[in-house]
């Protein structure tokens, strides 16, 4: 097996929160996927994903048929739920989530008082 710590990351800029509370949430989650779609490919699509406007995979270790990595992701009201669709659209999987932190933003009435 070779292992690696090379990382991709790529982020966002044009998603804007909607009015009311919402949360700022990051994701750090152990993913299997197969080598393709390549990196790139696969922070791209999921940065389709509503709410993530920030995604970077990091290689782990690599076989002849999938790499292991580590994917953290960053949005506002993500949804798990329609992460775990695109991952799994792509031929990957989520082996565990290693790390989550959920900030509650301010909404926009109280922000402006």
């Amino acid at each position: 097996m070779l292992e690696s710590t090379k990382g991709i990351e790529h982020t966002r800029r044009d998603t804007q929160p909607k009015t009311g509370k919402m949360a700022k949430i990051k994701l750090v989650l152990d993913v299997l996927k197969p080598h393709q779609p390549n990196a790139f490919e696969f922070v791209q699509r999921l940065l389709a994903v509503e709410g993530v406007y920030r995604g970077k995979l990091m290689l782990e270790e690599m076989d002849e048929k999938t790499e292991s990595t580590v994917l953290e992701i960053e949005g506002i009201d993500l949804r798990y739920e329609h992460l775990i669709e695109t991952i799994a659209s792509m031929g990957g999987s989520v082996h565990s989530i290693d790390e989550v932190e959920i900030h509650d933003l301010p909404d926009e009435k109280s922000a402006d008082a």
